[in-house]
């Protein structure tokens, strides 16, 4: 075969790779391997705010977190300083209020890990004392509104406080709060 009998396929080969080196240049053939590392975040918040609702429209909870980082290989979101507001929609009781240094949520949302400092704080209203709880490493169930913790915990109530280690609390009504061991007190009259 000659060179004119090859012209053809000179030409199919030329464009082809002139085609090639073109996409090459403008990016839209991958060189290289850009695969994220195996714990990387997808999305993130700086002032993150969450709010939920009951069935009937009235607010049941609010997060709210300095900075909130999703992570798409375990479906975890992590949060910078966030405070978790329960609300009791059927009650005269104030809501609580929980701030932590930081928090670990599950990837179904069902377990939220707050780790480092935890205070608890809940207002006085007509017939119902104030309250707050130092604690660290609390575990919440956020579906029944359910926390346990088993480092110590401490509950300051106008002029009683209680202390002990290990502690759970239901922040819903009926509201049960119980420190597990070595439990000591000091209550003064007013």
């Amino acid at each position: 075969m000659t060179l004119r009998e090859n012209k053809f396929y000179i030409y199919i080969t030329a464009v082809a790779l002139l085609s090639w080196f073109m996409l090459r240049m403008t990016g839209m053939i991958e060189t290289h391997n850009n695969q994220a590392p195996a714990h990387s975040p997808d999305y993130y918040s700086k002032g993150y705010t969450k709010w939920e609702m009951n069935e009937l429209g009235i607010l049941k909870k609010n997060l709210i977190a300095d900075e909130m980082i999703h992570y798409s290989d375990d479906g975890t979101t992590h949060m910078v300083k966030p405070v978790i507001t329960f609300i009791n929609a059927n009650s005269k009781t104030p809501p609580w209020i929980v701030k932590s240094e930081a928090g670990l949520l599950s990837s179904d949302g069902k377990d939220l890990s707050l780790n480092g400092k935890v205070f608890i704080d809940r207002a006085k209203a007509l017939g119902i004392s104030p309250l707050k709880i130092n604690t660290s490493e609390l575990k919440v169930k956020t579906e029944t509104n359910f926390a346990e913790t088993v480092e110590w915990a401490e509950l300051i109530s106008e002029l009683n406080k209680t202390e002990g280690l290990g502690m759970k609390l239901m922040f819903i009504d009926p509201i049960h709060i119980e420190l597990l061991a070595h439990v000591k007190g000091s209550y003064e009259k007013k």
